[in-house]
């Protein structure tokens, strides 16, 4: 069985989508229809910059889903594969998760643009520039990265954020006390700690306003259950009832974002093949966690006319 992927933040550069762009009417298409449902010119920033503008949350967010959906509009309007007939599930990391709504259908996809808009800006005005960082842990599990959390807290938030794999654990939350995390982290057992040049500390207690911009956001929108089960961040599990899926999209402004559960929980579903469309992050962090699945990066042209030819 297959699954497709979908990327979070940080697999944002200047250029993206540009080739995709060129090669196809389909992806124009679509990269249009972004720029109309946000009155801006974000595929001009994407493809041109600054890097400084593209990569502020409230841009990143919705470019990022732009290019995923972009590779999927090709696949299905100048390849004929729909979701649908070819993946069991569809799941993403982080804003990830909306682009796989938007891929299954649950969301159209200027909602899905403009939703994406408002959450990059409900997380960024949640906590001051400065206030709160975010860290990697390598060479940490989930339980040790908490461990290095709980130490470093002393009464400030410091939690972990993303489970992405068995050996790298994002933590988030007040700044000094996800620096005090970074220096004690090697003692406590990590291999190496390196903070994030991220703009907000995601997923911690500290999103808390942007999970309620979120909540007032997503009641107005009209969500649809998914073509096929989407897994959900915070449950590691797959959900479809449209009203399941709009609480824990608020819930996963502050919750974990449980993708190493979530890989395996496909894993054990029968996925052994997980198609990443987009980007190439969480490829790698599938052969990290399940070490015999079969894993696709799909961004060029070449790429979808490859993955088409496969299926």
């Amino acid at each position: 069985m297959r699954a497709f992927i979908f990327p979070g933040q940080g697999s944002q550069a200047v250029g993206m989508g540009m080739a995709l762009g060129q090669a196809s009417r389909a992806a124009r298409e679509l990269f249009q229809e972004v720029d109309d449902a946000l009155g801006q010119h974000l595929y001009r920033l994407m493809t041109q910059g600054p890097e400084s503008d593209l990569l502020l949350t409230e841009n990143a967010q919705p470019a990022i889903m732009a290019n995923a959906i972009a590779v999927l509009r090709v696949l299905d309007r100048e390849c004929g594969v729909r979701v649908a007939d070819k993946a069991g599930y569809v799941a993403g990391h982080s804003l990830g998760e909306y682009t796989a709504l938007c891929a299954a259908g649950a969301i159209d996809v200027a909602t899905t643009a403009r939703l994406l808009k408002l959450r990059g800006q409900a997380m960024q005005a949640a906590v001051p520039v400065g206030e709160g960082a975010m860290a990697a842990l390598l060479g940490a599990d989930r339980d040790k990265a908490q461990a290095i959390a709980d130490a470093a807290a002393q009464g400030e938030v410091c939690t972990v954020a993303n489970d992405n794999d068995p050996g790298q654990v994002v933590i988030s939350g007040a700044r000094g006390a996800i620096e005090r995390a970074v220096a004690l982290a090697k003692e406590m057992g990590a291999k190496r700690a390196v903070l994030l040049p991220v703009s907000a500390p995601f997923h911690c207690p500290l999103m808390q306003p942007a999970a309620e911009a979120m909540e007032a956001a997503l009641a107005d929108v009209a969500l649809q259950a998914p073509l096929v089960p989407v897994f959900a961040n915070v449950t590691a599990a797959p959900v479809a009832d449209p009203q399941v899926i709009r609480a824990l999209l608020v819930e996963q402004v502050t919750g974990i974002v449980r993708w190493r559960e979530s890989v395996l929980a496909m894993w054990d579903a029968g996925v052994t093949d997980y198609v990443e469309l987009g980007g190439k992050v969480l490829g790698p962090m599938v052969k990290r966690t399940a070490p015999d699945a079969t894993t696709a990066s799909v961004i060029t042209m070449d790429d979808i006319e490859a993955l088409a030819k496969a299926l």
